[in-house]
């Protein structure tokens, strides 16, 4: 009887955005395979997996890759950044070594990743095949902010031979252009569904009437935006993190609350957020409007605010105008816009469909 399946993914902790994109395809692989065994790599906690993935997996709680470290949601740490990629690539030939000596023993059939490059260029040491998945890659990113620096162009070199020794890149709808990686495939957008849970949600924070409910979400990284001071608004109410030390009669954490984020997303009136994959593929086809704060100069929220234009509800507000707490009026507009067609999750099926090929001709 032949053994089932064994598919290696590694996940980027780099906020929540990677696990919003590839807890829908484990999902639906998981689905057409009951039989898969999964093991992840990731950095966020096993409850926050159990949480997006179902089934069971084991988990492997390690970071294999920081991509940028960050002030806070919308802001780089550059310094910090370049000494981290310094320190990563100062002796890559023993760390690529190291990585194929860790999944050799585990026997994969497949290495997944969303988005680390060290997984790819150790399965390819090792002779294990892998696909790289996701709306992004981080040597794009690196050559955008590094190139110029004189000690980039060797370092961007080896991240770029380590996605290319993928089979294939899975560039998530909406993307950046990814032009240095030849072997892509275009999967359609990829988003978990909610259930709508408004009446219950309305009951669980004592709402009033005809109160509009939006949740501060900003995708697994902080940011100060000085809602404590913020003017209060007659029929509106905020969700907010947990973490925030804020007790105000209008603000209400929303992980105590106990239902899961998209159903969370899917039963609110706006969603005030930065622009990432998850948040914005998961609100619009879920049909949350947007109000989104940019970040300071990420080339990839261009893509992703144009898809998102196209498919929801959204607008801007200003990052003054955040912290001043004039929202409003920016919420008033939104709700007023017409609302597009919802764009179909299908991504999930089409990423897993491949990834189900590539394992099942190996198993």
């Amino acid at each position: 009887m032949p053994r089932p399946p064994h598919l290696f993914v590694d996940i980027s902790s780099h906020g929540f955005g990677h696990l919003a994109q590839a807890a829908p395809i484990l999902n639906e692989l998981r689905r057409l395979r009951p039989d898969l065994r999964l093991t992840l790599r990731c950095g966020l906690p096993l409850e926050k997996l159990r949480s997006r993935v179902a089934g069971e997996f084991a988990h492997i709680e390690q970071r294999s890759d920081f991509g940028f470290v960050m002030l806070d949601a919308v802001r780089i740490d550059f310094a910090t950044t370049a000494t981290a990629y310094r320190t990563q690539h100062a002796d890559w030939a023993q760390r690529v070594a190291d990585e194929a000596a860790r999944l050799g023993p585990l026997q994969p059939d497949l290495v997944l990743s969303d988005v680390a490059y060290l997984p790819l260029a150790g399965a390819a040491q090792a002779g294990i095949p892998s696909l790289a998945m996701c709306s992004l890659n981080w040597a794009d990113l690196f050559a955008y902010f590094f190139a110029a620096e004189p000690w980039a162009a060797d370092i961007h070199a080896q991240i770029l031979a380590a996605y290319q020794s993928a089979e294939c890149f899975l560039r998530l709808t909406p993307a950046m252009p990814m032009n240095m990686l030849p072997r892509q495939r275009a999967i359609a957008p990829v988003a978990a569904l909610g259930a709508d849970r408004r009446a219950e949600l309305c009951g669980r924070v004592a709402g009033a009437p005809g109160e509009k409910v939006v949740l501060i979400a900003f995708g697994g990284f902080d940011k100060d935006i000085n809602a404590m001071r913020w003017p209060r608004s007659d029929g509106l109410r905020w969700l907010i993190p947990e973490s925030w030390p804020i007790a105000r009669a209008d603000m209400t954490a929303f992980e105590p609350l106990g239902l899961p984020f998209t159903d969370l997303l899917r039963s609110v009136d706006a969603v005030l957020t930065k622009p990432g994959y998850g948040t914005f593929t998961e609100a619009a086809c879920n049909a949350t409007p947007v109000l989104y704060v940019q970040r300071d100069d990420w080339p990839e929220q261009e893509c992703l605010i144009d898809w998102l234009k196209s498919n929801a509800r959204c607008r801007e507000i200003s990052e003054p105008a955040l912290l001043a707490g004039r929202l409003e009026e920016a919420l008033d507009s939104l709700w007023q816009q017409p609302a597009p067609p919802i764009p179909r999750a299908a991504g999930a099926g089409e990423a897993a469909a491949y990834i189900l090929s590539r394992l099942t001709c190996r198993s």
